[in-house]
């Protein structure tokens, strides 16, 4: 008689074993009919699995994180039925979920068209209103990889035949399909009503390059049709925003096939970029640090020592001299700092040492996997590295995080998530410096009430860190920041301090960068603002237009000085009629603009707008400064 143990604490119970649909609905109709799979002491499960003990049990529906997951995995399947039932001769290898969706990976003789997709889609929705059971199976290995081979599926043969002998796997069959997974799944193909097929792309058999081209079809579901529809419109807006197009647009900055995955900083572009290191700049003095720089090449023994060498080679370049000693480009700057901190003694007294540096980094990865500034091999770091003491190190947590948080909002982002991870598989140092790492983070957060994320093994080799996560003015997640507490690094390079009662202790090590990178947070930036960057980091603060010729010398004396006032000014005294050159200045989206005429030049004033068409009115030029000024002090975000 099991005995099933609800969320909200009431139980139920029933005269023999019971299937997690049956206890959906003993509970209500409504739910009966909403219920996607359970959750039994933990486990996701489907609603035809049987309760054979007392246990937990949650009941899953699209209105839980799970419930939508499910809601995509079937939908993957979905799309394998109605690629078989379409194209007969295809394959099918794996279909997983995605954030957003999922795709499913085809062998087909031919590409698949944008007209394919359309009647892929159309007998998805077939199937789907058809409400086809979905079963789950169990076969034993060697008779599911038989039957594969028999219906000319090789691909889900070779992946089954990988499974250890004489293990059972488990099957999905809707309709007369048949394919292998885990599941859950949902019960029928009728709780699978919103979906849409987006794009096919290439794809390698087991990721690798290898192995014969597949073809991955991509697709996006979720449980209500609005949700559908709004994370189509920010698709929309995000190509609007797209910085890869927007960079060259503003003449901001360009990237050539000559140089992979590196920038050619265009004036503009490179004004930005110096905003953001002499802002950063600013802040770290304000905070305490001090700023250096290390070389950008380094020998192999460094990286050896510091553990790099064996288990980050292969996003590593390296060069060999006549001499046969092997060289190294950075990848990180933490070597650098631990050679630094060594230079003379240090005392307890000097403690903690907060060592800024803007450094340029190095890591090799794979071309496709490049994205304009977001991924890009060749980059900068606001890096910093922090020494102190044990007691020290919450603290300092503690201000790095009030730091990040505060620094995010000066540049329009409020809505900040914190990740913590934890250690990985590959890993230096014991347990037990990584049990009291990662309880100084976790104590950090707790005490200023800061939520968090747990990943557990998606730390750092080295040691466990936060991550903070910005969204953006569509909704979308970038990783930006981190902090990284080490006892390792420190212990590899020797490092010490003389205590108070003048011991030799190990200083902790805080890995820190609050941009992360710059070329990737500019191009957050770009993409936040759709290019039109508040006032304060805009590259022209002000564009001053003559209408006619007439005018051109006022309109110089105005633009100078605005110059001198502290603003960044440029002067269009082009023959265009004054309507062509607002128009071409609001597509380069220019914060204002100052239009000067016969009456503005005999009065000594200029005619103001501001960037969406808004007209201010005229004033002086040093009324103008004086507002653009305040402006930029208080660091408002234009629209």
């Amino acid at each position: 008689m099991p005995v099933i143990r609800l969320p909200d604490g009431s139980e139920r119970r029933f005269a023999q074993n019971v299937t997690v649909a049956q206890v959906a609905a003993d509970i209500g109709a409504g739910l009966a009919k909403a219920a996607l799979a359970g959750r039994v002491d933990g486990k996701l499960v489907d609603t035809s699995y049987v309760i054979d003990r007392d246990a937990a049990l949650a009941i899953v529906t699209d209105k839980d994180a799970d419930g939508v997951e499910i809601i995509r995995h079937s939908t993957a399947h979905l799309l394998a039925y109605a690629v078989k039932e379409l194209f007969p001769d295809a394959q099918v290898t794996i279909g997983p979920v995605i954030e957003n969706g999922f795709y499913y990976d085809f062998a087909y003789q031919r590409p698949f068209t944008p007209e394919d997709l359309e009647t892929i889609e159309k007998r998805m929705a077939e199937l789907a209103k058809k409400d086809i059971p979905v079963s789950r199976e169990v076969w034993p290995r060697d008779k599911a990889v038989e039957f594969f081979k028999s219906i000319g599926e090789h691909y889900k043969a070779e992946l089954i035949a990988a499974i250890p002998a004489g293990e059972d796997v488990s099957l999905y069959r809707e309709g007369d399909f048949v394919d292998l997974c885990r599941g859950p799944h949902v019960p029928s193909t009728g709780k699978l009503k919103v979906f849409k097929l987006m794009k096919v792309a290439g794809a390698y058999w087991r990721g690798d390059s290898k192995n014969e081209q597949l073809q991955r079809i991509y697709g996006t579901a979720w449980a209500k049709k609005e949700d559908q529809e709004s994370y189509l419109h920010m698709l929309e807006e995000a190509e609007k925003r797209d910085h890869r197009k927007l960079g060259p647009m503003l003449d901001l900055f360009h990237l050539q096939e000559e140089a992979p995955g590196s920038v050619f900083w265009h004036p503009h572009g490179w004004r930005l970029f110096m905003d953001l290191i002499g802002y950063m700049r600013a802040r770290q003095e304000e905070a305490g640090y001090v700023e250096v720089n290390t070389p950008d090449v380094m020998d192999r023994s460094l990286w050896e020592t510091s553990g790099h060498w064996f288990n980050y080679r292969e996003n590593m370049f390296t060069t060999q001299t006549e001499d046969e000693r092997v060289f190294a480009l950075k990848p990180m700057n933490c070597p650098g700092g631990m050679l630094l901190y060594k230079q003379g003694i240090k005392s307890y007294r000097d403690l903690p040492i907060r060592m800024a540096e803007f450094g340029k980094v190095h890591r090799y990865e794979p071309s496709g996997a490049l994205h304009g500034l977001l991924r890009v091999r060749h980059f900068t770091q606001d890096d910093a590295h922090i020494f102190c003491t044990e007691e020290q190190m919450e603290q300092e947590c503690k201000d790095v995080v009030a730091l990040i948080l505060d620094i995010y909002k000066d540049f329009g982002f409020s809505d900040v998530r914190i990740k913590l991870s934890t250690r990985p598989d590959n890993r230096i140092g014991t347990d037990e410096t990584w049990d009291k790492l990662e309880a100084a983070l976790a104590l950090a957060l707790d005490h200023m009430d800061m939520a968090y994320t747990l990943y557990p093994g998606e730390g750092a080799f080295y040691g466990p860190k936060l991550e903070f996560v910005l969204r953006d003015a569509i909704g979308r997640d970038w990783q930006c920041g981190t902090l990284q507490v080490d006892m390792s690094l420190p212990e590899r390079f020797d490092l010490h301090y003389v205590a108070a009662d003048n011991t030799h202790k190990r200083p902790v090590m805080l890995h820190r960068a609050l941009f992360g990178s710059l070329e990737r947070f500019a191009g957050i930036l770009i993409e936040h603002y759709a290019g039109a960057l508040p006032l304060w980091l805009a590259p022209v603060h002000v564009v001053v237009m003559s209408i006619s010729e007439h005018q051109q010398d006022y309109a110089e004396a105005v633009a100078a000085e605005l110059r001198a006032g502290g603003l960044r000014v440029d002067a269009d005294l082009r023959g265009e009629k004054i309507n062509y050159k607002i128009r071409e200045h609001s597509l380069m989206k220019r914060p204002y603009f100052v239009v000067v005429g016969d009456k503005e030049k005999a009065e000594g004033l200029v005619a103001v707008r501001a960037r969406g068409n808004r007209d201010l009115g005229q004033m002086s030029p040093k009324t103008l400064i004086e507002r653009l000024l305040r402006e930029i002090q208080e660091r408002g975000a234009a629209t």
